[in-house]
């Protein structure tokens, strides 16, 4: 069985408390990587959560071929940016929620 390889935008605490346990749980699953925008942030949360890999900046975590899927617990800001970043790149794409701040946005996501 092949396992889809996640890579996780951000070190928010409910990725860190609940859903990078699960999917850490997952048969089918894996945690790759983990990005932050500050290097030093990237490392230490790789470190602690059992990362294998770290990205110091979004992009090149959903740029990165290693990456099957991304899952994204960013600001709810940031999730419309992201979300269609990760979908350019072909990713698979688990978003917290809300998944857009209105409906016109998460039909550009959608698109």
């Amino acid at each position: 069985m092949s396992r889809l390889r996640f890579g996780v935008l951000g070190t928010a605490n409910i990725g860190k408390n609940q859903v990078n346990p699960a999917i850490r749980q997952a048969r089918n699953a894996e945690l790759a990587s983990v990005a932050s925008r500050d290097e030093a942030r990237a490392v230490a949360f790789a470190e602690a959560g059992g990362f294998r890999r770290h990205h110091g900046s979004y992009e090149a975590l959903v740029a990165d071929p290693e990456i099957d899927a991304v899952y994204i617990p960013l600001p709810n800001s940031m999730h419309r940016e992201w979300t269609i970043r990760a979908a350019e790149k072909g990713k698979h794409i688990l978003c917290e929620k809300p998944l857009a701040t209105s409906v016109a946005e998460a039909r550009e996501m959608q698109a």
